[in-house]
């Protein structure tokens, strides 16, 4: 599932049709520079389409009028982000499908590499590399035009080059024709005449919320979380929302098809307030109940309290962001208690290429007294961490626990389509005696440091058009002398380094 579609779609877009006819131009008019200038908003590719007669006058002129600020919404509209759901429906008009009819493909292809392996369960050492070229490819089928709708999403998977002994490979990076979303809504506008709107979904379906850093659809991950249950929602646009839901986490498989246990139970409640431009506000619970793993003393029990304020950014103004959560419960047969700051501030110059400047902090607590009555480490639950600490992906040495990290990162936009951004962190344990979570190591007596280093991260992303992407990235990681003393020597090298180049269709 990842190449016979591109080679359907690329004959589809260049067969000629008789009759072709002259494009429109539409747009708008921006300001840009202290002036007044057109803009064009036509498609590229459905103009493509028109010209070569694969569709109508008529279905060109509809279909530019359900982009822009008139998407169709999808059944998982009110689950994710918009960027997910707000894409182009080039297959859709080309098979001339009816409206009640949604149909959408996306292929992800990835390559990977990196030298020096950093896990300690890796076998590799001495400078080898870990390549791996991972692909992940969606097809998306929705049903209804109205208050009820349905979603199916299939998603496959896969890694490749990755046979040598001690490469990286695990349910993050492989699960193979998986069904990710299946679920049906109901949507229910001005609810008894008080202008709010509510929302029900009932089935296996993927989650957003907030900032995405305890919850989320993954993104840059090969492989994404997906949960089975029903969430419902009420809210006054984008005025506020209140969210709530029930659900058993699916448990991913590389090769069989993923299923959910009764013996894992996640719920929680989520309100989101942005009455004030300059002090939007997210409260949160979530409850957690995992008696899954066999060995009882990896049984979870969580309570996660948590807060964010934010303000957006924009040219010339000042931008913030704090998010904290407090977890308290059991692990296993041990009080678990930790928590988890973070926090920026940025500025957005107004200068060519507007410069956004971020200076970051990330703080989630590790356990101090290993073996003892308490775990400290906090359980980042099922949430994403490239948006603001690192990649996820064969390389990712750092993730919310045990771990504090200061750092800057600067943003630009040479070009509408274009983003480039450096990041730069400085990575320490919070409790020396704790272990390194992703790594897999720890030094129970606290004798070599918190210090595990810093790494530099260039990334640029270009869209090219709505229905492709590149991304290219590399980081170099300087590893501390935890990690290039004696104790460890045997399998952490003194640099790391890592590219990645990206390639979305959808």
């Amino acid at each position: 599932m990842g190449g016979w579609w591109c080679a359907f779609m690329s004959a589809l877009f260049l067969v000629v049709g008789a009759g072709a006819v002259r494009a429109v131009e539409y747009g708008e008019m921006v300001q840009k520079d202290g002036k007044w200038v057109f803009q064009s908003t036509e498609d590229p590719v459905f103009k493509l389409m028109r010209n070569k007669g694969l569709i109508t006058n008529e279905e060109y002129f509809k279909t530019s009028a359900q982009t822009g600020k008139n998407w169709k919404e999808t059944a998982d509209a009110a689950l994710i982000l918009e960027r997910e759901t707000k894409w182009p429906r080039y297959l859709k008009t080309a098979m001339h499908l009816p409206d009640w009819v949604d149909l959408g493909i996306e292929n992800r292809t990835r390559f990977e590499s990196y030298d020096h392996p950093w896990r300690s369960t890796q076998q590799n050492g001495g400078g080898q590399t870990d390549s791996q070229a991972i692909v992940r490819s969606r097809v998306r089928f929705g049903l209804g035009n109205g208050p009820f709708l349905f979603l199916f999403e299939g998603q496959d998977s896969r890694a490749y080059w990755n046979d040598n002994p001690g490469d990286f490979v695990n349910a993050t990076t492989v699960n193979e024709y998986d069904i990710l979303q299946l679920l049906g809504s109901a949507t229910l506008d001005n609810v008894l005449g008080s202008g709010l709107r509510t929302d029900l979904h009932v089935g296996r379906m993927t989650l957003d919320f907030g900032m995405r850093r305890y919850i989320a659809r993954n993104d840059f991950r090969n492989t994404t979380n997906a949960f089975d249950g029903v969430h419902w929602q009420i809210g006054e646009g984008k005025t506020w929302r209140f969210r709530a839901f029930l659900v058993e986490p699916v448990i991913r498989n590389e090769v069989k098809l993923d299923e959910q246990s009764a013996d894992s139970v996640f719920w929680g409640t989520y309100v989101e307030s942005e009455h004030l431009p300059w002090f939007n506000v997210n409260v949160f619970y979530f409850g957690l109940n995992d008696q899954k793993p066999q060995n009882k003393n990896l049984h979870r029990t969580y309570s996660t309290y948590g807060l964010r304020l934010f303000k957006t950014p924009a040219i010339n103004e000042f931008d913030y962001e704090f998010e904290g959560a407090i977890q308290e419960g059991r692990l296993g047969n041990v009080d678990h208690f930790a928590y988890n700051p973070n926090a920026e501030a940025g500025y957005t110059f107004n200068l060519p290429w507007a410069p956004r400047f971020l200076a970051q902090y990330a703080y989630a607590s590790g356990t101090n007294t290993p073996g003892g009555s308490q775990d400290g480490n906090f359980d980042f639950l099922f949430g994403a961490r490239n948006f603001d600490l690192m990649p996820t992906g064969n390389f990712g040495p750092f993730n919310r626990s045990n771990i504090s990290s200061p750092g800057w990162r600067l943003i630009v936009r040479p070009a509408s389509n274009v983003t480039a951004q450096i990041k730069h962190r400085f990575w320490y344990l919070a409790e020396a005696r704790g272990a390194y979570v992703a790594g897999v190591l720890q030094d129970s007596t606290g004798g070599a440091g918190n210090y595990l280093g810093h790494d530099v991260q260039l990334r640029l992303q270009w869209a090219v058009s709505n229905n492709l992407d590149f991304d290219i990235g590399y980081d170099h990681w300087f590893k501390g002398p935890i990690l290039t003393g004696s104790l460890f020597l045997p399998i952490c090298q003194p640099v790391g380094t890592r590219i990645r180049i990206i390639f979305i269709f959808r």
